[in-house]
């Protein structure tokens, strides 16, 4: 292989590029989707909703902040305005950590339990209508295959790797 046709970029076909632009339509549609639906029954966007899911999953209801940080893969900056609006709802508390003094804990507290509860039905009554009611069945393993490639293949292997959470 020349040099010229290694530093060359491999395009992506016509077929790749339709697949590419379909994909990045769809999330960005399926994310405002989501966003509304949860906005207009729940009062909260997507990403709030993701957070109470997380800490209504993990043991004692309770996650360190740099954990929840990267579950939801967002920037500690981000994370901490979001956990002081959804504090000042009352849906989430914030503890010190008794073995680290800089660290802290997201407590889902009841409210936000029940908030939650009350929220879920249509959360999930919306990601069924937008894309599982659209696909069979086969067509829905196969987008659980693809995407779960896809994120095996980004996951970070290197501790030095910038980021968000670390962020």
């Amino acid at each position: 292989m020349n040099k010229a046709s290694a530093d060359e970029p491999r395009w992506l076909s016509d077929e790749e590029q339709r697949t590419w632009r379909a994909f990045m339509h769809a999330t960005t549609l399926l994310e405002d989707h989501l966003d509304r639906q949860l906005q207009r029954d729940a009062g909260m966007p997507h990403v709030y909703y993701g957070l109470l899911v997380k800490l209504a999953e993990a043991p004692r209801r309770r996650l360190r902040m740099t954990e929840l940080a990267m579950q939801a893969k967002i920037t500690r900056s981000r994370l901490s305005h979001a956990i002081a609006r959804l504090e000042k709802n009352g849906w989430v508390r914030r503890e010190d950590c008794p073995s680290d003094k800089r660290g802290q804990f997201a407590v889902l507290t009841d409210e936000g339990e029940e908030v939650l509860k009350q929220a879920a039905p249509g959360h999930v009554a919306a990601v069924r209508q937008a894309v599982f009611d659209r696909l069979t069945p086969e067509q829905q393993r196969a987008l659980g295959q693809a995407m779960l490639v896809i994120a095996e293949g980004l996951q970070p292997e290197e501790a030095g790797a910038d980021l968000p959470w670390l962020r």
